[in-house]
Parts: structure tokens; sequence; C-alpha cells
């Protein structure tokens, strides 16, 4: 077993977050993932299903990057490390934010096997605080706005849930100018 196995199956067993459902961390890495996207936290659907981006933002998610299930599914290409590897339930208005102690415990941890990622796509506000930090705009729509800025190794990303459609209606500019790119980057990538 490798060290990256070993370090996989640790998370698979974590037990930090244990609070109304059984933990089920799920999370995609390979030494020789090329993009690594960091979203927020399994939705219940991947919860049950184990498998990540297994519902319909995920399917919204590959048509934005412009990929098939296959091509998004192959370990070697895509990495996938939420800040949260667990569903953490039901919120008052959807679900809840992911919990910090995962990613503090982990992701360090992780992200030193990944010395061949090429773009990091940071999906949803608490991944892009992760992510950039200082560097973050005030709003989540300012700092996807100015995704150009962040040069070519990231790309901050709204969450694909249904709730992106409406945003994306008030923001036009998302698939005239960022999804181009973006699908662009991804294949160039790819």
């Amino acid at each position: 077993m490798s060290t990256l196995d070993a370090l996989v199956a640790e998370v698979r067993g974590c037990r930090l977050c244990h609070d109304e459902l059984e933990p089920r961390p799920v999370l995609r890495v390979h030494e020789d993932a090329r993009i690594l996207i960091v979203g927020q936290a399994p939705g219940s659907k991947v919860h049950q299903s184990g498998r990540p981006w297994d519902d319909a933002s995920g399917d919204h998610l590959r048509a934005w990057l412009g990929v098939d299930r296959p091509t998004f599914d192959d370990p070697g290409r895509f990495g996938i490390v939420p800040m949260a590897f667990c569903y953490p339930g039901k919120g008052p208005s959807g679900d809840r934010p992911p919990p910090p102690r995962c990613a503090q415990t982990w992701h360090a941890r992780l992200l030193e096997h990944l010395g061949d990622v090429e773009l990091t796509l940071l999906v949803g506000q608490y991944a892009q605080a992760w992510g950039l930090g200082d560097r973050r705009r005030r709003t989540l729509t300012e700092t996807v706005r100015a995704w150009a800025s962040y040069g070519p190794g990231i790309v901050p990303l709204p969450h694909p849930s249904w709730r992106s459609r409406i945003w994306m209606k008030r923001n036009p500019w998302f698939e005239a100018e960022v999804l181009p790119a973006l699908r662009e980057r991804v294949a160039a990538v790819l």
C-alpha cells in the first residue's frame, strides 16, 4: 500500500464529525491528478452513493467543464478534495456549511501527494476562502468575476447547484466569458 493509499484509508476511517449521520468520507485523490476540484461538502445523494459529484450539481459541473462522466471519474485526471468529506446535514436554509476541522486536519497531508496538479477549481465560497485567502474579493460574485486575476492555475466558480441557474441569469458574463475559457483550460490540461 502506498503512502497516499494509507492516508486515504485513514481519511475514510475518520470520525471527527460524527454527529447525526454516520460519517462516510467522499474524496478522490491520485498522484497523477491534473485538475483538483475543491468544493464544499458532499450532498445527501453523494453521501448515499459515495461517488464524488454524483448528483445534479455534478452534472451541471461536468457541463461547465465540457467533460463527460468517464473523463471526470478518471482519478489520474481529476482529484476531488472538498472542504469537508462528509455530508454535514441539513441546516435552516439548505445544507449546513462544511465544518472547518475537516480541511484543517486533512488537506495539507493530502495535497502534498498531488504534485502534478495544473489547475485548481475552487467551487463555492468556502473553497474560495480556503484557496484564495486575502486575495478573495468581498463576495462570491466579485471573486468569480475576477477569475482571470488568479492566474491560469486557479479558477473560482460558484457552486453548480440549482441556485446557480438563478445566479447565472443575473450574471450572464459567467456563461459568456468564464465558461468558454474554463473549458479551454480544462481541455489543455487534460
